[in-house]
């Protein structure tokens, strides 16, 4: 039997001294509304963060792709919040 789980998280972000971005230690909150405030708070000149969640079976390994669910301040482009159609 699957033994899924979703686990929210924050990733900061800050730049270097040549403007690229640094990817910090992720942050592993208790709910997406806890995820949302966290990286919002990071937000600030030169810093940024993206709330996430990611659901799985930790026991198996398998995990589905990370959901974006919120995006704050400075962080890559590349990084987009999670839509439902």
């Amino acid at each position: 039997m699957a033994n899924r789980i979703t686990y929210f998280a924050v990733l900061p972000f800050s730049r270097t001294e040549d403007g690229d971005f640094l990817a910090e230690a992720a942050i592993e909150v208790r709910s997406a509304d806890q995820a949302r405030a966290t990286a919002s708070r990071m937000a600030g000149p030169e810093r940024g963060a993206v709330a996430f969640s990611k659901t799985g079976d930790p026991q198996l390994g398998q995990w589905e792709d990370a959901m974006i669910i919120g995006r704050y301040g400075d962080v890559p482009d590349d990084i987009v919040p999670y839509t439902s159609d």
